[in-house]
């Protein structure tokens, strides 16, 4: 070997055993993976949650052949499902409760829900939200003539919901009820537990779907009972409460 190449090579091994530590360094650091899955994301989230929390929210849009309805430009269908119910704790009856999303897909809500029906004034949103929790499906509208066609088509849908779970407990009624909502952003809409339907048209196959799906997906399984909404707006308003959101700010 020619002298002048022991200098380099004695100087090559010198860097050597100086990186070879600082290589291991790292690996006898870093902490162990206690789920022994090897992503070492140990977090963990809080709350109910929605049916199918873990996943980001999904959006569907159709554009069904129907024509839309007064004031609207195409016939759109729009749902969304997978949204996170991160908090659904009970709030003092009466008290008004902003949601995320529009109509509710679940939160906080009244320790009272609403009773099977098809309502012809406003349910306030706190009182509708808690049926979510309970597998239940609200459909709701806004229209300033009254829309016979809507509420017909909506009320058609709560008849021929085929709700198995209550029917097999004893239930003779769907959990579906129909309410009108001022505060909603489209002329028609639905809402169950972490999902939500809106649409510009009368649309019976994907409101039957929606329901269909979503019937029963909620964080408990409570067929029946519930109060007359007016019952429970009376006494918000013997209190001097106004009486939750039916005609205050709604979500996004």
């Amino acid at each position: 070997m020619p002298r002048r190449t022991l200098p380099r090579l004695r100087a090559l091994a010198v860097v050597v055993s100086i990186l070879l530590p600082l290589a291991a360094f790292p690996l006898a650091c870093s902490s162990p993976d206690p789920t022994g899955s090897g992503g070492g994301d140990t977090s963990t989230s809080t709350g109910t949650g929605s049916p199918d929390a873990g996943s980001h929210p999904v959006t569907v849009t159709l554009h069904p052949g129907e024509m839309p309805l007064p004031g609207e430009s195409a016939c759109t269908v729009v749902e969304v499902t997978n949204i996170a119910v991160p908090d659904a704790h009970h709030i003092p009856e009466c008290t008004p409760q902003p949601y995320a999303t529009n109509p509710p897909s679940g939160g906080p809500h009244w320790p009272v829900w609403a009773a099977q029906g098809k309502y012809t004034t406003p349910i306030p949103r706190e009182l509708s939200t808690h049926n979510l929790e309970h597998g239940w499906v609200v459909l709701s509208y806004r229209c300033q003539d009254g829309c016979p066609d809507v509420v017909a088509a909506l009320g058609k849908a709560i008849d021929d919901a085929d709700d198995t779970y209550c029917v097999s407990h004893g239930s003779p009624a769907s959990r579906v009820i129909l309410t009108p909502d001022p505060l909603l952003a489209t002329p028609i809409a639905a809402s169950a537990w972490g999902a939500t339907y809106t649409a510009t048209c009368i649309d019976a196959a994907s409101i039957t779907d929606f329901i269909a799906r979503r019937l029963g997906r909620g964080t408990e399984m409570i067929c029946g009972g519930g109060q007359d909404p007016a019952l429970v707006e009376a006494v918000c308003i013997s209190s001097g409460i106004d009486g939750g959101t039916d005609g205050g700010d709604g979500g996004s």
